[in-house]
């Protein structure tokens, strides 16, 4: 009997051990699940560095990133497209968003961006101020109206009086600069972190009235979001320190 005994006791603790030592798909306090986020263009290359932070931090997670112009992100949101977390690059599509009633609680504001020329290396059209985008001659590259970018090249048009004939405008910021750097068009209204992130693909010019046109940038969990929990945890981490770090590097400026 003690012998049996014994046995059974030795069994168990193999038992034990072997389940032990297979489990380590699921580490201790591993959140899980998965959660899908919209995205201003803009937030293309910081986003993806602040998902990669944020599936350290929540073992056994995926993000799951759509980038796109804003306007045409909420759109899609407004016709059922599934996500958890909406990134604007301005308040009026954010506004629309919880016009619409898709935004749970408050939009938080995370960051801010400014406008820039961008223009190919060495600026050899030699384009010094916004002015010298409307010369004959220069072919230019704006955002369409209800995209961010495209609405902050407005306030700049009436805030300087400058009128512009672009050849294109384009859906997203990163459409923009995408005409620059492949020779399609001299210069391009883009933010100034889209002109930091192209390194030397393309210089930037600087402009006094780009101050008259600063984006403001909120987030916001979903109402439809099967994994609020975990939306929140994203929208905490852009929000955060390491969020806020990762931004300021990119180029991004303080709400």
């Amino acid at each position: 009997m003690v012998a049996l005994a014994l046995s059974v006791v030795g069994a168990s603790a193999l038992i034990a051990g072997c389940s032990s030592a297979d489990d380590t798909s699921a580490p201790a306090g591993a959140a899980g699940g998965s959660i899908t986020v919209f995205a201003a263009a803009s937030l293309k290359s910081v986003f993806t560095e602040i998902g990669e932070q944020f599936k350290t931090d929540n073992p056994g997670t995926s993000v799951e990133f759509s980038f796109a112009g804003s306007s045409d992100l909420v759109t899609q949101l407004t016709q059922g497209a599934d996500a958890d977390v909406f990134a604007s690059a301005d308040t009026r599509n954010m506004d629309k968003a919880v016009a619409a009633d898709l935004v749970e609680g408050a939009p938080v504001t995370f960051a801010t961006n400014t406008l820039t020329i961008a223009v190919a290396p060495g600026n050899p059209k030699d384009i010094k101020s916004f002015a010298d985008l409307a010369k004959p001659g220069t072919s230019v590259v704006v955002c369409a109206p209800p995209v961010p970018c495209g609405g902050a090249t407005e306030k700049v048009e009436k805030a300087s009086g400058v009128t512009l004939s672009p050849v294109s405008e384009e859906t997203s910021v990163t459409d923009v600069l995408g005409k620059v750097t492949s020779g399609q068009a001299d210069a391009g209204l883009v933010y100034v972190t889209d002109a930091a992130g192209a390194g030397d693909k393309v210089t930037s010019v600087p402009f006094a009235e780009a101050a008259q046109a600063v984006n403001t940038y909120p987030i916001a969990v979903l109402k439809e979001s099967q994994h609020a929990e975990l939306a929140r945890r994203f929208v905490d981490l852009v929000t955060g320190e390491a969020g806020q770090k990762a931004l300021a590097k990119a180029g991004f400026a303080k709400p």
